[in-house]
């Protein structure tokens, strides 16, 4: 053989330019906030979300919410690579699952935690980058509470047939503040927070959820680029 027999021209990628810096996002990504307003997003009569100093923030509500009902992307995603950078209030006044407590909810589905996991015990397939109670990040790198942190998600949406029978389940890639802690993770169906999580079929675009907890937790830089 010949070295050229093994080479491959066509078809050749198409050009991305990255962001100049880490806060900036790649020249293909959709952006989902931008700092300056909620235009992308839904948000429901029973939370409010403040805007300020390019950054989000949920006002905590008088009640405990669990169900990502709050705010939704009016766009829809199935794969997908995603950027969030998130921060959980400096000041601590709990501890557990009421320490800084939201979530990314995938498809309005599949949830990545979001907690102050930084020196705060709780269950460890609730602690931060776990995929709530299925999977258990594989470290730990939480920040002190008060700074901010990233996620970069790696989705990978389930395919159901005509019947709505489960054909591929979703798998996720979760990158904590640089970290990998979750590894093409295979998820196990809808979150559950009392129960075992089942497929259920859906299209295969779905929102994106933000979740209000009741914790005052801020969201910045959040980009989506389609697979």
């Amino acid at each position: 053989m010949k070295p050229e027999d093994t080479e491959i021209w066509e078809p050749v990628p198409p050009k991305v330019t990255p962001g100049q810096n880490i806060n900036e996002p790649p020249s293909d990504a959709i952006i989902l906030f931008h700092g300056k307003n909620m235009d992308e997003w839904i948000v429901g009569d029973n939370t409010e979300w403040i805007v300020e100093d390019n950054f989000v923030t949920i006002t905590p509500s008088t009640e405990k919410k669990i169900s990502p009902t709050s705010i939704r992307t009016k766009k829809e995603f199935g794969d997908m690579q995603l950027h969030v950078e998130w921060r959980s209030p400096a000041e601590i006044d709990s501890s557990g699952q009421r320490r800084g407590n939201s979530g990314i909810i995938i498809q309005g589905r599949y949830e990545v935690q979001v907690l102050d996991s930084y020196d705060n015990p709780t269950y460890i397939n609730g602690q931060a980058a776990s995929v709530y109670k299925q999977h258990i990040p594989l470290v730990n790198a939480s920040r002190p509470p008060g700074e901010w942190q990233t996620y970069d998600i790696f989705f990978t949406a389930p395919r159901f047939d005509v019947q709505g029978n489960l054909l591929k389940p979703a798998f996720v890639t979760v990158v904590h503040n640089g970290i990998l802690a979750q590894y093409n993770a295979e998820i196990q169906g809808t979150i559950k927070h009392v129960g075992y999580p089942e497929y259920d079929a859906h299209p295969l675009k779905q929102p994106l959820y933000l979740q209000d907890h009741g914790n005052a937790v801020s969201f910045r830089n959040i980009w989506v680029r389609e697979l």
